[in-house]
């Protein structure tokens, strides 16, 4: 019996594939860069070719590491950005335009006057999400009514819409299957998360024809078979979900009350609330954790736009930095008595304050103000946006945590996730396994293949590597923190 199971994690910047054991040991992995376009002021493009291309090349290399066949393999779990928008020609599985990206803000007027409308309502009962262009519909609509004749192929069925899951299940099973999980599509503003389906009135306000749309199953499901020509044998899919709720699972919060945060180009926290969905009263969203077995557990999320993406713009737009190692050692040495704050609002601000037109800016500049100082304020800036998140979930009624768990590539900088305890005043928790997202998708491949017995297994897979203890005093922690909200209010267009 086949007990290896592999992670597809298709990220923003970059597409991983990771073999795992059954009890959630990596074995292999491999990762390739990924192309960001940036073709308009808020505008985030990624070519889906390219996407399609490095899936192939990492899948076939993690096998090759691991030493193991498509035999070997026994699910494949899929996970991925969320919301970044894919239409392709079901004759040829081609895209027909570039994927418009979860960052991309293009849509943002349409929005407004969405909202101006009165739509915003009946939008968030239905779905959980605020009208804002961080989601699926309006940049489907974007795309339909900006390409010559692309509307009137969709509503004869003959363009597919998908997130990047989706894209990809549809090329690996040779054009078979057009298929989602509940946790994508809960994504797009168009599924009603409470009935667990596509609801009609929500596709006549976006204009989505319906015969676009994928089939939506559980995380853990036969969504079907890889075409064998692709590595060497057919390969099951058998798990999907959308970036940040594999990290949920991959962190095993599984249980109402428990938290995790991810840190990778953006920041997003999840508290698990079980089988109640919450409607926050914060400007926080209500979406779907994971369905499994027909039911629908759901999450309080906060979605920060920019983390991980404000050291890489250090890097490869300002130039300070050659590497994002390099900025822990310059944290350490930037005055801490200097209050430089960066608000990197590069597209927007999103949860809770979901400013489409806010823009960044670097505040409290002084004559002596250095390459470390600016450093030290991207990294601050991810933990008081984390503070942001956690007030809200504390005021929509959530308790405050005992702790955080955290994963994704900001965690491997010490200074940044000491500055997150102290911040928040909570212990955070960083795991040995901090691929969380490929491990979620490898566990709901491994439940869908009968490897794993379910979510309860899964914690026996989370082992501490470290704990960050909240060290600051009160009033320091209460001065700076009322720094980074004097900071925000100056970028922001909207109360």
């Amino acid at each position: 019996m086949a007990e290896h199971v592999l992670a597809i994690d298709q990220g923003t910047t970059s597409t991983r594939a990771i073999v795992f054991t059954a009890r959630g040991r990596e074995r292999s992995r491999a990762q390739a860069e990924l192309t960001q376009h940036y073709p308009g002021p808020g505008w985030v493009e990624h070519d889906a070719e390219e996407i399609w291309q490095a899936t192939l090349d990492v899948t076939r290399q993690a096998m090759a590491g691991a030493g193991l066949a498509a035999c070997d393999i026994a699910g494949i779990g899929i996970t991925n950005q969320r919301e970044t928008t894919i239409l392709w020609d079901r004759a040829t599985g081609r895209p027909v335009a570039p994927a418009i990206v979860w960052q991309d803000r293009r849509t943002a007027e349409r929005c407004a006057a969405l909202a101006a409308e009165g739509a915003e309502p009946m939008v968030r009962a239905r779905t959980g999400l605020l009208l804002d262009p961080y989601f699926s519909a309006t940049k489907i609509a974007w795309l339909l009514d900006r390409t010559e004749g692309l509307r009137a192929r969709a509503e004869r069925g003959e363009i597919a819409f998908g997130t990047v899951d989706c894209f990809l299940l549809w090329r690996l099973t040779g054009g078979r299957v057009h298929a989602t999980d509940a946790t994508n599509a809960a994504r797009t503003l168009l599924f009603d998360i409470h009935r667990q389906d596509w609801d009609d009135e929500l596709l006549r306000l976006f204009g989505v024809p319906r015969a676009m749309l994928p089939a939506v199953h559980d995380c853990a499901h036969a969504f079907g078979t890889t075409d064998p020509a692709l590595f060497g044998g057919a390969i099951a899919v058998r798990g999907m979900a959308g970036d940040q709720q594999a990290a949920t699972i991959g962190q095993a919060c599984v249980r109402p009350g428990m938290i995790k945060s991810t840190y990778g180009t953006g920041c997003f926290m999840l508290l698990n609330t079980g089988d109640h969905p919450v409607v926050s009263q914060n400007r926080l969203l209500t979406t779907v954790a994971y369905r499994l077995d027909g039911r629908a557990t759901y999450a309080l999320e906060g979605s920060i736009f920019v983390a991980g993406a404000a050291v890489q713009w250090l890097r490869d737009g300002l130039r300070l930095i050659a590497s994002a190692g390099q900025t822990e050692q310059l944290a350490h040495a930037a005055a801490p008595e200097r209050s430089v704050y960066l608000v990197p609002a590069f597209t927007g601000l999103g949860a809770p304050y979901w400013d489409a037109d806010a823009r960044g800016a670097i505040l409290g500049l002084t004559r002596d103000t250095g390459i470390a100082d600016i450093v030290r304020a991207a990294l601050e800036a991810v933990c008081f946006q984390t503070r942001d998140l956690l007030e809200a979930m504390t005021a929509d009624g959530a308790a405050p945590p005992t702790n955080l768990r955290v994963d994704g590539g900001m965690t491997a900088n010490d200074w940044a996730m000491q500055f997150l305890a102290d911040m928040l005043a909570v212990p955070v928790e960083r795991p040995a396994v901090t691929e969380t997202t490929a491990l979620g998708a490898a566990a709901l491949a491994g439940i869908g293949a009968g490897i794993i017995p379910g979510l309860d297994a899964l914690e026996t897979f989370w082992h501490l590597d470290r704990r960050y203890e909240p060290a600051m005093a009160t009033p320091e922690r209460d001065r700076r923190y009322a720094g980074w909200k004097d900071a925000v209010s100056r970028v922001r267009t909207r109360a």
